[in-house]
């Protein structure tokens, strides 16, 4: 299944570090095209880190040449030997959930993995999940989101005395496996993270908010397993904006800096 590769490549390069591409307003550089900015990320941190993660948004605002945009970028990640996971969040039910799946699951992006939003219930995660498991893909799936006012709806109470995202990460755990369905879980959130944990002990977890939301290395060590993995953390605008913090116009050697800053943070 797919976690069983992402594992590999975090062991192997001794980083549980996936690059956020968000090519936004105020990241790219001035004059730089996205589909050479986020190539030249890639290029300049593909040694180390396991994984990259585009966020479609940033390539759907493009109008109809992002899409074109975005699999140019996945392509070139998977060719570089990076674990992709597509960011996007999606989520709905019947068959527009199936032709969602199809379009990111089955052949129309070369990625490893999907995020989604199972809070439409089970029928909205089903077909993410079927498909991911016949194509040896995975998903990522909201269970405890980074933002502050998460706590709205997920930390609400339900009739059993449980909160909602609990119940989400319940549903989840008990209909679909482990090696290839994983919770994100925000570093924002440290006593979550380590309830999360505490509950599941073998599923993955992606953690976004760390650096620019807030979280810190030692909020994320409370998402380790009993063999000290079973998490990526993503960091965004901390490595592909680096170079503003920087001064400097090499945005690919900022890049590379700030990823092996963050590296020996987390270590």
């Amino acid at each position: 299944m797919s976690f069983t590769r992402l594992r590999s490549l975090i062991a192997e390069k001794q980083a549980p570090i996936v690059v956020g591409l968000d090519p936004m307003p105020g990241v790219l550089p001035p004059g730089v095209a996205v589909t050479d900015f986020c190539k030249s990320i890639i290029d300049s941190v593909c040694d180390l880190v396991p994984a990259v993660k585009p966020q479609s948004a940033y390539f759907e605002r493009l109008g109809a040449s992002g899409a074109d945009v975005l699999y140019e970028v996945c392509e070139h990640a998977a060719l570089r030997g990076l674990y992709v996971i597509l960011d996007a969040k999606r989520g709905d039910i019947g068959t527009t959930a199936e032709a969602y799946a199809e379009a990111y699951l089955g052949g129309g992006y070369p990625a490893d993995c999907l995020t989604v939003n199972p809070y439409l219930g089970s029928d909205g995660i089903a077909p993410f999940a079927e498909l991911a498991k016949a194509k040896g893909k995975s998903l990522f799936a909201l269970v405890k989101t980074s933002n502050p006012s998460s706590k709205e709806l997920q930390d609400l109470i339900t009739d059993n005395g449980e909160s909602v995202y609990l119940r989400v990460a319940e549903m989840l755990n008990a209909n679909y496996p482990t090696d290839n369905v994983g919770f994100v879980v925000g570093a924002t959130h440290p006593a979550q993270l380590r309830e999360l944990r505490e509950k599941y002990p073998d599923t993955f977890f992606l953690i976004p908010g760390y650096g620019a939301q807030g979280g810190a290395a030692s909020d994320i060590e409370k998402a380790r397993d009993a063999q000290g993995g079973g998490y990526i953390v993503n960091s965004s605008r901390g490595i592909i904006g680096a170079w503003k913090q920087a001064g400097t116009t090499n945005y690919g050697k900022a890049a590379r800096e700030a990823v092996e800053a963050m590296k020996n943070e987390l270590s």
